[in-house]
């Protein structure tokens, strides 16, 4: 870019997506006097996705004003909790967040998940397509003018991711009603219906079981139920 000369001062929470220099305060940003206020935000790094507001001068604009020379502007984070219009809450989750989508799905929470690369192109399709949330870690990504609605994932353990998610949007949980592999609704099951699906000394050891509606899938509180369960009333205590 090479034209008018803006200054441009970024929240703290966008610190991680800017250069170091461009952390506290203002700073000057030379633009090429006819993109919009958006792209020059997403060319300094930073996705709109995580913009929470845009503010010139003091007044509040959208990411398609073009700033002039001289004008001050302040990049605002996303407030939370985020509300998202238009559809019910649902996720899309990117191949890199398969145990983020699992987690999800214990809690009740709608979380489709690719579990290979179909590519940014099909993700962001399908993101507008079901009207999902696309959650992902890679910026580019999160830049595709087809999304829906998005929003960046700031953690790389899945412990944070989930808290992160929870608390930006605070979906409705409902423990236990999800199928981990699919996302499909679970149903109540009884056991002589499900004999063939089970091995004889879980017929014999328990007697509560769950099956997903579309694959299947048995359920019943087996030797991993504990730490399941551990991470569900961790969950449900914060953000239920």
């Amino acid at each position: 870019m090479n034209g008018p000369e803006i200054h441009v001062e970024f929240a703290p929470a966008l610190g991680m997506f800017v250069p170091q220099r461009r952390r506290v305060g203002a700073t000057e940003v030379v633009t090429d006097g006819v993109s919009t206020l958006g792209h020059v935000v997403e060319s300094l790094g930073v996705p709109l996705t995580e913009v929470g507001g845009l503010v010139v001068d003091r007044r509040e604009v959208s990411v398609s004003y073009v700033p002039a020379a001289g004008e001050s502007v302040e990049v605002r984070a996303v407030a939370r909790p985020q509300r998202v219009s238009g559809a019910p809450l649902r996720f899309l989750l990117d191949v890199h967040l398969g145990t983020l989508a699992r987690r999800l799905r214990l809690l009740g929470v709608d979380a489709a998940y690719e579990s290979t690369d179909i590519g940014d192109p099909a993700l962001a399709t399908r993101s507008a397509a079901e009207r999902r949330v696309m959650l992902s870690r890679d910026r580019g990504l999160l830049r595709r003018r087809e999304l829906w609605a998005g929003a960046f994932v700031y953690s790389t353990r899945p412990d944070e991711q989930l808290r992160d998610v929870l608390g930006r949007f605070e979906p409705e949980l409902k423990p236990w009603t999800r199928c981990t592999a699919c996302n499909g609704l679970l149903k109540e099951a009884v056991k002589d219906d499900i004999a063939d699906r089970i091995e004889g000394g879980t017929q014999r050891s328990y007697d509560v079981f769950a099956q997903c509606e579309e694959c299947g899938r048995v359920y019943w509180r087996g030797a991993h139920h504990d730490r399941l369960e551990a991470i569900v009333t961790r969950a449900v205590a914060e953000f239920g």
